[in-house]
């Protein structure tokens, strides 16, 4: 999620925020419903990034707000099980980024 877009959906009025959420919520959930079979770990949302390097601990920044593994043939049927996520149609969420386990 982009700071600017988390930025603008938490300045709309509680009323509007509350609306959204209850609609999103109720979709995010029927989505996991529809996907139930290929959802390994629901994952959560994440908090602020720290990055440590050799020179110390640092706040760091990155577009991630949370994860969920699934398992899929491919990362691109990965990626197709997302298409209609409320992440992205309903909350202020500018995508998902699809990362394979590489092992």
């Amino acid at each position: 999620m982009k700071p600017e877009d988390v930025a603008s959906f938490r300045s709309l009025p509680k009323a509007e925020q509350d609306a959204i959420d209850a609609i999103g919520v109720k979709q995010w959930a029927a989505w996991e419903e529809r996907n139930a079979a290929s959802i390994l770990d629901r994952g959560g949302m994440v908090g602020k990034t720290t990055r440590i390097t050799k020179d110390g601990v640092t706040k760091a920044v990155n577009p991630f707000c949370g994860y969920l593994v699934v398992e899929a043939e491919t990362a691109d049927a990965a990626a197709r099980l997302f298409h209609d996520h409320p992440h992205i149609t309903v909350f202020p969420g500018d995508g998902v980024d699809i990362m394979p386990f590489v092992t």
